[in-house]
């Protein structure tokens, strides 16, 4: 195996900006959806990667023209049904959502034919990364469950950042890294609220049902990581002026799956995934940045053990001149 990450993105979007340049208004069209901006990332550090894919319809062919000029190995898996889509207004510096369609479901025959394409691939590959859809009545989150256990079970890592039924459908198949916002353990009923006490027993409960170790991204605040079973940990970011902070948690992803594939350890994903993040929010394209920058942000990655009995009080242990255990 080449130290390359395979990226399960089942279903990708085609994605519309209007921007204000100066006098002009510009349209811009790019690839996108969680797997596009995680795969992006990953070969901005350097990473090669295989991206497997389905596409349909006429947005389908020009989503597929458009991932042709990434620098990517694309698997693509053809589909009757059409690709998903949306445009957004950025004209007045903030994003407006004009139109969206997600794609139609995929059928079973489908899914048959991506779940054979992804299992090659992902065996190919020392990492394989699982995204989840824009919405979840596109794919069946069995596929995952399938994922996950297989390619676990034959040697593979398994970086899962997955939401909803399909976080559960992954649990208990072998994921080595769940990476979860605190947004969606709300949401999905895992935390009663984003107090730091309440998230990281909830991550404690997903180790528990499987996962091995998990990433809690919080928006503006630190990171929490449980990293195998040791102590759990708090992840002081660079700060950074925020141009846009979509995109952040798809880039600590990146950041984790690239290193991983490299045959580094989890301390070094995490500062990796925590300096990727930090570098998209300064930026307004999804998934995009520079390695020399990631780089230099890694070292200044704080990491500070938290006491997990102190709860909501120990997220300010280390905070002031304290490097922790850099």
């Amino acid at each position: 195996m080449d130290k390359r990450v395979m990226v399960f993105a089942p279903a990708p979007l085609l994605t519309v900006t209007i921007e204000q340049q100066a006098d002009a208004v510009e349209l811009h069209l790019h690839p996108g959806g969680q797997g596009v901006w995680q795969t992006r990332m990953i070969t901005c550090l350097g990473v090669p990667v295989t991206l497997c894919v389905s596409l349909g319809g006429e947005v389908g062919d020009t989503l597929g023209r458009l991932l042709d000029e990434e620098d990517v190995t694309l698997r693509v898996v053809r589909r009757g049904a059409s690709t998903g889509w949306y445009v957004h207004d950025r004209r007045d510096g903030s994003r407006a959502e004009i139109a969206e369609d997600p794609g139609a479901p995929m059928v079973r025959h489908d899914i048959d034919d991506l779940y054979t394409v992804t299992l090659t691939e992902g065996l190919r590959a020392p990492v394989s990364v699982l995204s989840g859809p824009a919405s979840p009545d596109v794919v069946d989150p069995d596929i995952y469950r399938r994922l996950a256990a297989d390619l676990s079970a034959n040697g593979g890592i398994v970086v899962a950042d997955l939401s909803g039924d399909y976080l559960r459908a992954v649990l208990d198949s072998g994921v080595a890294v769940l990476k979860v916002s605190h947004e969606e353990l709300i949401d999905d009923g895992y935390a009663d609220d984003d107090s730091v006490g309440t998230l990281l027993a909830a991550g404690r409960a997903l180790q528990r049902k499987g996962a091995t170790s998990v990433l809690i991204s919080r928006a503006g605040e630190p990171a929490l990581a449980l990293l195998d079973d040791g102590p759990a940990r708090l992840v002081h970011a660079p700060p950074l002026e925020l141009a846009d902070h979509h995109g952040a948690g798809d880039s600590m992803t990146a950041g984790v799956a690239a290193v991983l594939a490299r045959g580094g350890d989890m301390e070094e994903a995490v500062r990796t995934g925590a300096a990727a993040g930090a570098l998209n929010v300064t930026r307004h394209g999804l998934g995009t940045g520079r390695a020399e920058a990631v780089r230099e942000l890694v070292d200044r990655v704080r990491i500070v053990p938290l006491d997990e009995s102190e709860g909501h009080g120990a997220e300010n242990d280390g905070a002031e001149g304290d490097d922790g255990d850099r």
